[in-house]
C-alpha cells in the first residue's frame, strides 16, 4: 500500500490560505481526535519528559465528555484547536451541518474552558472549497500538515518510515490522541525526537510556528 505522507505541492498552491508547514524553521507537533482517557495523559507525560509543546485538535464532544483532560492539556502549556464537534467528514454533510460542526465545537471549548480556539483542522483532512471563507467568519485558520505519520494504523514500522523519509526542519507533524494510536504513540514520540535531534532539527512552540 502506498501512503501519502505529504500532500502534493499543487494542492498547497491552490489552497494557499491554509497552513501546510511551520512558518519558522522549527517542527510543530499536532495531535488529532482527543481528548481520550487512555491516551491523553500518556502523551502529556511524554511531551513533558521531552520538553516539547504541541497543539491538540480536539473533538468538541470529547471535550464535553472529558473536560478535565482538555484542561490538563492547557495546564501543561499546550494549545487547543478545533476538530469539529462529532468528527464528521465535512465533505459528506451539507453546508448548514458543516457550520454547526465547527461552531458547536468552538462554543463547547469556550463555555467549558473559557478558551477561544484560533486554529482548525478538518477530520480526515477532508475540506471543501469554501472552508477558508467559513472559518474566516469565526476567526479560525485552517492548519493542515506536511507529515502524516499514520500512527492510527498502530504499526510502528509505518511511522518510522514516515519520519525517516519525510521529516523536515519545518514539518507540521500529525499524530493522534486516540485509542487507535495508544499502543505506539510513546515509542513514536521518542523516535521522532531522536530522529530530529540527529538531524539537528528544533521543535517549536505552536503559536510561533503558526503565526
Amino acid at each position: 500500500m502506498k501512503y501519502l505522507y505529504n500532500p502534493p505541492q499543487i494542492i498547497k498552491q491552490i489552497f494557499h490560505k491554509y497552513i501546510w508547514g511551520s512558518r519558522i524553521d522549527e517542527i510543530l507537533l499536532t495531535f488529532d481526535d482527543g481528548p481520550t482517557p487512555q491516551t491523553t495523559e500518556k502523551i502529556l507525560n511524554k511531551l513533558k519528559e521531552l520538553n516539547l509543546k504541541a497543539i491538540f485538535f480536539v473533538v468538541g464532544d470529547n471535550v464535553r465528555k472529558y473536560p478535565e483532560l482538555a484542561k490538563l492539556i492547557l495546564e501543561n502549556g499546550h494549545i487547543l484547536g478545533n476538530h469539529t464537534f462529532n468528527h464528521k467528514i465535512l465533505t459528506e454533510i451539507d453546508k448548514h451541518s458543516r457550520i454547526i460542526q465547527i461552531q458547536k465545537a468552538q462554543e463547547e471549548v469556550l463555555q467549558n474552558m473559557n478558551y477561544k480556539m484560533e486554529y482548525f483542522r478538518p477530520p480526515h483532512g477532508r475540506f471543501y472549497s469554501k472552508l477558508a471563507k467559513d472559518l474566516s467568519a469565526i476567526n479560525l485558520q485552517n492548519v493542515m500538515w506536511s507529515l502524516l505519520t499514520y500512527d492510527y494504523k498502530n504499526d510502528f514500522n509505518i511511522i518510522k518510515k514516515a519520519i525517516d523519509n519525510n521529516l523536515k526542519s519545518n514539518s507540521i507533524v500529525v499524530f493522534h490522541d486516540s485509542i487507535k494510536s495508544k499502543d505506539v504513540i510513546l515509542q513514536s514520540l521518542d523516535y521522532i525526537y531522536e530522529n530530529a535531534t540527529e538531524k539537528k532539527y528544533v521543535f517549536g512552540e505552536p503559536t510561533k510556528c503558526l503565526k
